[in-house]
């Protein structure tokens, strides 16, 4: 009997320990497992102490446990937060180190995988795939080893790299260049920014500079429609440009609010010096914009037009309705520099006419008093034969007479509108 106690007392110190616990209490276990095979004479005293182990051991045990699965959620949390850091990045395909938006390959429409610009080289180029790599603000050597790793000749690769103030579209065989100028407003000042897309068979690169416009909504959008991307590089290229549509569309509804306002303000009140400054600063604005503008559409058109191995006719057809939406921003512009030219000359207009009846005001008083002066001027010679001067009614007869020629002349004024 007290062979089994001993043995039910052991089995029941081992199973109150864990594999987390402390390594004083496994020792205080073998002590106990130790002193139950020693000689029956022992019995008793072994069974109490393996009793008083047993609850050692169970309080050593729990708080191992605790430790343990502290140390463990302690060490997991970095470790998850680094792999969510990672994940996302797979995900959105974004090199914070790095002028990379994101490189996407997409197969049928659909986004297959994520391919950094130092590992495109030798890129599969076929009607299923389409690799879409977006850089912003890169610096020349990242943008001279994505175009050397997308097999772009010296030529084409020196036009990339350089910056532009003007759109352009370069047709290089393979691959055509298409050049944007990026517009946004911020705090009433222009801000131009440039926008690259350089396409060709299943492939597009797009560079950015400047804070003005973003492809990732778009990216995003097309992504929900795998059938749009796999129409092809050309296609995505025209959704870019009618972006970039959008993008003048808001500047000119910008501008169409301050011109607006200027104009209330010139009829109410006329033009100050500092608005005649503000209207001027605004026209060379729009006559700026209109020079970025412009240009693109005549890109959207020959595209359009022009018969390339990789535009397909569907997109020419896009293209011609981005340049139909430029062609009638940029008639807006234009139409908001008018609107200004015609402000200001109504202001001068204005204000001429103001001065004119400022003067005609001026004329009609000067005429009035120049009666009584040329009275008093006459009386005050002091002549030694003046008969008026005795006479008893001749002061009277002379303010009389003053009074009388001065109201005729007021009350012609008056009725000529000069007062």
């Amino acid at each position: 009997m007290e062979d089994d106690k001993k043995a039910d007392a052991s089995e029941k110190s081992n199973e109150s320990m864990g594999p987390a616990g402390p390594r004083e209490n496994v020792k205080d276990q073998d002590g106990a497992t130790a002193a139950a095979g020693q000689a029956d004479s022992k019995a008793g005293a072994q069974l109490a102490d393996a009793l008083k182990n047993k609850a050692s051991e169970q309080a050593g045990s729990v708080a191992g446990d605790n430790v343990a699965a502290a140390n463990v959620s302690t060490a997991g949390a970095p470790q998850k937060k680094a792999g969510a850091t990672t994940a996302a990045s797979k995900t959105t395909g974004v090199d914070s180190t790095s002028g990379v938006v994101a490189s996407v390959e997409y197969v049928r429409g659909q986004r297959h995988a994520v391919i950094a610009p130092e590992k495109i080289s030798g890129y599969k180029r076929d009607a299923d795939h389409l690799l879409w790599t977006g850089l912003k603000d890169p610096s020349d050597e990242e943008l001279r080893m994505t175009c050397k790793n997308l097999s772009f000749s010296k030529l084409a690769t020196k036009e990339i790299v350089k910056r532009h103030y003007r759109p352009k579209v370069i047709d290089y065989g393979d691959y055509i260049l298409i050049v944007a100028v990026t517009i946004s407003r911020e705090n009433k000042k222009i801000v131009y920014g440039e926008m690259q897309m350089i396409f060709g068979q299943s492939f597009i690169l797009t560079v950015r500079r400047g804070e003005a416009m973003t492809n990732t909504p778009l990216r995003k959008r097309l992504e929900g429609s795998p059938e749009l991307i796999a129409r092809g590089s050309d296609f995505v290229v025209a959704e870019i440009l009618d972006g970039l549509a959008d993008s003048y569309l808001m500047l000119a509804g910008s501008f169409e609010v301050d011109v607006e306002q200027l104009e209330q303000k010139m009829i109410l009140h006329g033009f100050r010096e500092s608005d005649v400054r503000k209207l001027y600063k605004m026209r060379r604005d729009l006559l700026r914009v209109h020079t970025s503008i412009a240009p693109v559409i005549e890109i959207c058109t020959r595209m359009s037009v022009v018969n390339l191995a990789f535009v397909e006719q569907d997109s020419q057809g896009y293209y011609r309705i981005v340049a139909d939406r430029v062609a009638r921003i940029d008639d807006q512009m234009n139409a908001l520099r008018e609107s200004l030219a015609f402000a200001f000359e109504a202001s001068q207009m204005i204000a001429q006419a103001h001065q004119t009846d400022i003067t005609k005001k001026l004329a009609s008083w000067a005429a009035i008093l120049a009666v009584p002066t040329a009275i008093a001027g006459i009386y005050g010679m002091n002549f030694t034969n003046m008969p008026e001067l005795n006479w008893t009614y001749g002061y009277p007869l002379i303010m009389f007479l003053m009074f009388l020629i001065c109201g005729l002349l007021f009350r012609q004024f008056r009725k000529t509108g000069w007062l």
